[in-house]
């Protein structure tokens, strides 16, 4: 099993929430973050001044999917989520020991 951490631009999300339910995901969890990167913020003005944002809004989708979906969903997401600019994301790969459902105590794939 696999971890899969996304971090999209946040009107990204229903894109990335429908290729994981067509890949099959079992579910996500969702967190809105601040970061910066390659992109190293923007200029905006505020009642007219100028603001330098160092932190740009993101959204990381958090899920847990055998392996042999996460190819599936990385090919996906590089479809319909990139863009081709600056600050379109990554995705991270983990690998899972285990998972245990706790309601049941079910293990392994069962539990997802």
């Amino acid at each position: 099993m696999k971890r899969l951490e996304i971090v999209i631009r946040p009107e990204k999300l229903e894109v990335l929430q429908e290729i994981l339910d067509e890949c099959g995901a079992h579910g996500a969890m969702v967190s809105n973050i601040q970061g910066y990167g390659n992109q190293k913020g923007h200029k905006s003005l505020y009642r007219g001044a100028e603001l330098d944002i160092e932190l740009i809004p993101k959204i990381k989708v958090e899920t847990v999917v055998d392996d042999e979906l996460v190819e599936t969903i990385i090919a996906q997401v590089l479809k319909d989520i990139n863009t081709g600019t600056c600050g379109d994301g990554k995705i991270f790969v983990y690998n899972v020991e285990e998972v245990v459902r706790i309601r049941t105590g079910e293990h392994g794939s069962k539990a997802l």
